[in-house]
C-alpha cells in the first residue's frame, strides 16, 4: 500500500535552446506549472506523508531561485545542460529531494513541469 501526496506551483521565466531548429532557439518565456508527488509506505504520528504546507513552502524555496530569470545565462546547472522542460523537472527533483532528506517516510518523488497548458515532462528515479 502506498499513500501520495501532489502539490503545484508556478514561476515564470526566460530560456533558448541551443542548436535547436525552429522557435525555441531564440529567448522566450513561459509561466511553468510544476507538479510534485511524495509517496510512502508510512504515515508520520499525524497520519501524513508531509504536510502540503511544508511540501509546498520547500518547492517554493527552490522554484523562487528560477523565477524571472534567463535560466540558461542566470541559474548555474544551465549554462552546460539545456534548459529543456525535462532538464528543469531534473534540476527541481535534485533540489528537492536534498530539502526531502529529513522527511525519512518520503520514498519517492516525482516532479511534472509543465511548460504550456498541453506539454509536460516528468522526471522520477
Amino acid at each position: 500500500m502506498k499513500y501520495k501526496v501532489y502539490v503545484e506551483s508556478y514561476f515564470s521565466s526566460a530560456h533558448y535552446l541551443k542548436m535547436y531548429k525552429g522557435k525555441c532557439e531564440n529567448l522566450h518565456g513561459h509561466n511553468w506549472k510544476v507538479g510534485v508527488f511524495v509517496e510512502s509506505e508510512s504515515l508520520d504520528n499525524l497520519g501524513m506523508v508531509i504536510d502540503f504546507t511544508k511540501l509546498k513552502k520547500i518547492l517554493n524555496e527552490v522554484l523562487e531561485k528560477l523565477d524571472h530569470k534567463v535560466l540558461n545565462k542566470e541559474i548555474k546547472y544551465f549554462k552546460k545542460i539545456p534548459p529543456t522542460a525535462e532538464n528543469i523537472a531534473k534540476y527541481i527533483y535534485i533540489n528537492l529531494k536534498n530539502s526531502l532528506k529529513k522527511y525519512k517516510i518520503v520514498q519517492h518523488l516525482k516532479i511534472i513541469v509543465w511548460e504550456t497548458p498541453t506539454q509536460a515532462a516528468i522526471y522520477e528515479e
